[in-house]
């Protein structure tokens, strides 16, 4: 029978800011797309009309999916950050770098040279996948992750 005593403990409020905090950088790179679900809500006759649409359905879906992602990204950067024994801000520099290399590298070197896509596109994309890595295992070791210091 599988047990869940291997999984690292990591702070639930670390778990909760890191939610919050890749859910504010998501945010800042969809705000153009939802701008455009809201300028539609305004534009409909009434707000039933526009809950019962498509784009509210959507727009709610592809938002509790990003928070349920978010946190079980941050619990893995916190368990990471957790096993590894990463006290310093270098060390979760580092740590954040090799799982922007390991998770988001490949799909960014894809879209340039095998999709050909603009390239201010992907260095947005780039840029939010950085402070969702680098940035978030930085903010943790701030917070701190551990359940019981030491």
């Amino acid at each position: 029978m599988a047990t869940l005593h291997y999984l690292p403990p990591v702070k639930p409020s670390a778990i909760a800011l890191g939610t919050a905090y890749n859910s504010i950088v998501a945010g800042a790179v969809l705000a153009p797309i939802f701008g455009e679900t809201y300028h539609r809500a305004q534009a409909a006759n009434t707000k039933e009309e526009f809950f019962k649409s498509k784009e509210a359905a959507t727009a709610a879906a592809s938002t509790g999916s990003a928070v349920v992602g978010s946190a079980i990204q941050t619990y893995g950067v916190g368990a990471l950050i957790n096993a590894t024994g990463t006290l310093s801000y270098k060390g979760a520099g580092y740590l954040g770098a090799l799982i922007f290399f390991a998770s988001s590298a490949p799909s960014i070197i894809s879209q340039i040279f095998l999709e050909k896509r603009p390239i201010d596109t992907v260095a947005v994309g780039g840029l939010a996948r950085v402070l969702e890595t680098v940035g978030l295992s930085v903010l943790l070791t701030w917070w701190g992750t551990r359940t019981d210091p030491f």
